[in-house]
């Protein structure tokens, strides 16, 4: 019934604190699998709202309007992490030709409503970035701080 419909609740005051380091290495990312959809997962101290490590992922899609991270990727992302002390915070992915705002099929497929997601935008000259936590359908925008 709701499908193709997407919420949208207003912007909350949560805050998520990603490094200088990572915020680049997202960036870089992005631009290097354009025009594809590039895709990873961010990682942090459990339950923080601190990005502190990126696993770039391969987007087995191979898609410039979709993406699904590899499997193989996302189990070898949680192990290091794990292993670090980290747990898998979210996911980040690009838009090459579109706001950066979560699509009727990002929402749908959004697995953890724990999760940020994160998204890049290479639709203008420099890449941007923002963020949302997607509960239930809807949306909530989270302030994004690179600062470190």
């Amino acid at each position: 019934m709701f499908a193709d419909t997407v919420f949208i609740v207003h912007a909350s005051r949560e805050e998520l604190h990603v490094t200088p380091e990572v915020y680049d290495a997202m960036a870089a990312l992005a631009l290097a699998e354009y025009p594809l959809e590039a895709c990873g997962l961010m990682a942090g101290a459990p339950g923080s709202n601190a990005i502190t490590r990126f696993f770039p992922c391969r987007n087995i899609d191979q898609s410039a309007r979709i993406y699904t991270i590899d499997p193989k990727d996302h189990l070898r992302a949680e192990r290091t992490a794990e292993d670090a002390g980290l747990e898998i915070r979210g996911v980040m992915h690009s838009h090459t030709h579109t706001e950066a705002y979560p699509s009727p099929t990002d929402v749908a497929a959004a697995p953890d409503p724990e999760w940020h997601y994160l998204i890049v935008t290479l639709k203008r000259e420099k890449p941007e970035m923002r963020t949302y936590r997607i509960q239930a359908g809807g949306i909530t925008e989270v302030t994004l701080d690179n600062q470190g």
